[in-house]
């Protein structure tokens, strides 16, 4: 997908480098990453364990303060923000954990109305009724009262889908969403991903192993030794 002279990127990330530790232990574990993606893109970034691709998708979604570069976000640099500016970047995303991360204590309505937690002027009802919404379009609106633990795999993948995605964000960053998935599941998580971000014109940047589902990308980035080295089209 190309960018138009008329638009910008969603994530322009420049000349970033990143290290981790102080002193005579520090390491740079990200060198010279340039990658621009645009809005309903979806990226999966593919490379050997150890190569910096959670490390990028920490610092794309602003849980992690980039050191050197620039990185923007719709806009927002991020390369030296301050905590309150990464907080104010995390409200543009949705996040997908590799083991799902929902809470045991609560239900998968509850699960995915969290996901609502930060935009505080919304009423207890309004986002009860979002969050019943979004499980319907997962295919779940007859488990919005099940806890995770009367769920499958696959369901609590499709739960933590739906709380990444009921606040409408601009960004979904995925981090492995597959791997714990066998592989009609996991198709089924990625199709479905697929399908909510084209309608709602959302942008992925999708880390993974799985060969399985590399055919959903419109781009797909490799890493490896913490370098950028190509971008394939499907």
């Amino acid at each position: 997908m190309q960018n138009s002279t008329n638009q910008k990127p969603v994530i322009s990330i420049r000349h970033l480098n990143h290290y981790f530790g102080q002193g005579q232990l520090r390491k740079q574990v990200l060198f010279d990453i340039n990658l621009e993606i645009n809005r309903g893109e979806i990226v999966l970034m593919t490379g050997p364990s150890g190569s910096g691709k959670t490390t990028l998708l920490t610092l794309v979604s602003g849980l992690r303060s980039a050191q050197s570069g620039r990185l923007k976000i719709l806009g927002q640099e991020l390369c030296g923000a301050t905590t309150n500016q990464l907080v104010q970047a995390r409200r543009n995303n949705g996040y997908i954990f590799q083991a799902h991360n929902l809470h045991r204590s609560l239900t998968a309505l509850q699960n995915v109305q969290m996901g609502l937690e930060v935009h505080n002027n919304l009423s207890r009802k309004v986002m009860r009724d979002r969050a019943a919404s979004m499980l319907e379009q997962v295919g779940l609106g007859d488990r919005l009262n099940y806890y995770p633990e009367n769920l499958s795999g696959g369901q609590k993948q499709r739960v933590a889908i739906a709380r990444a995605l009921v606040s409408h964000p601009a960004i979904v960053l995925a981090d492995e969403p597959t791997a714990a998935l066998d592989s009609k599941s996991g198709r089924d998580v990625v199709n479905l991903m697929q399908q909510l971000t084209k309608e709602q014109k959302i942008t992925i940047l999708l880390v993974t192993h799985d060969n399985r589902i590399l055919d959903i990308a419109d781009r797909i980035v490799h890493i490896e030794d913490g370098k950028l080295k190509t971008t394939i089209t499907p």
